[in-house]
């Protein structure tokens, strides 16, 4: 183990995170009754610019009308490169103490998110709030890209980062036939065999920009979340992406419908085998520390404190799904 040691980020459920516009209000009661984790509402790109400023009222008053539970509550306020920005911050933060968290879009440097910390710092003093709110970094530019790592350790607000396909592919200038789909054109051809045949694999386009995201965050105490999967009419391809991000070692994914929540849950949701051998590994390692050991084996497999890491974390998650 490192001599440094990196803070986690608050610990929140965070399987399924739903969009939902807030020039829409009529969807908040829906999204409040869903099963999502997080929800975040949307002043950025599902909002044309002329409904930002009601939009933005929407909200505020979504916010504290409606009964959340024990909801995450984000919002996704606009870039910073708009005029509409700053007031989103201001507007939502000053009268909404209900908020949770922000999604800066677009994220570049480590610099665009110290300065919407600051504004965040400065209206949490003036309104005397005592919970500091979370950040959540949208990392959808070449860009972003380059600079996550930096990007990562920008802030002890942060606490998430999720991948935006869409623009970042239209950022890297990629080739895409669907948000968050694979590629027809990304493959290999495997070599001839004794007649001839040769066999075609689809590989996945967006395999290194979620590997590098996933490692910054996971190396600085992160969620790393995937984003969406546009063809909503599609669950089994959504189904193999939250797979694919999971497997890698992702904490959750987008939902930009509300069909989309229940398979998130599902996929990101330990399975009762997977605690129950989870429970059964860190029993044989209490057993192992008794007995002076510093490995024991398992169901025919080497165990160590390794895998009771990995154990312990499997088990927390399946506590924050019970509570």
């Amino acid at each position: 183990m490192s001599f440094t040691l990196i803070q986690q980020a608050t610990p929140r459920l965070h399987r399924s995170e739903l969009a939902v516009p807030g020039s829409n209000p009529g969807m908040f009661e829906k999204a409040a009754a869903s099963a999502a984790d997080v929800i975040f509402l949307d002043l950025e790109d599902a909002v044309a610019p002329d409904d930002k400023e009601q939009a933005r009222k929407n909200i505020i008053q979504g916010l504290n009308d409606v009964d959340w539970g024990s909801k995450t509550m984000m919002i996704r306020i606009n870039g910073l490169d708009t005029h509409y920005a700053y007031r989103d911050v201001v507007d939502v933060m000053e009268n909404c103490p209900r908020l949770d968290m922000i999604l800066i879009p677009k994220v570049g440097v480590p610099q665009d998110v110290y300065a919407i910390d600051m504004l965040m710092t400065q209206i949490e003093q003036y309104k005397k709030y005592d919970k500091k709110l979370g950040l959540e970094l949208l990392i959808e530019t070449a860009l972003g890209m380059a600079n996550v790592e930096a990007i990562a350790q920008s802030s002890p607000r942060v606490e998430a980062m999720s991948f935006g396909v869409a623009d970042y592919a239209a950022s890297t200038r990629a080739r895409t036939v669907g948000i968050g789909g694979p590629h027809p054109d990304h493959g290999v051809l495997t070599d001839a065999d004794e007649s001839g045949n040769r066999q075609y694999h689809w590989g996945d386009p967006w395999h290194f920009a979620l590997s590098r995201m996933m490692v910054a965050c996971r190396a600085y105490g992160l969620r790393p979340i995937d984003g969406p999967f546009g063809d909503f009419s599609d669950p089994d391809g959504y189904k193999a992406a939250a797979k694919r991000a999971a497997v890698l070692g992702f904490e959750g994914k987008w939902a930009i419908h509300p069909s989309q929540i229940d398979l998130a849950n599902e996929v990101f949701s330990p399975a009762a085998a997977e605690v129950e051998k989870a429970q059964r590994i860190v029993e044989a390692m209490k057993q192992a520390a008794k007995e002076g050991k510093g490995a024991v084996s398992l169901d025919g497999r080497l165990i160590d404190i390794a895998s009771i890491r990995q154990a312990q974390a499997l088990l927390d998650k399946a506590a924050q799904i019970k509570t």
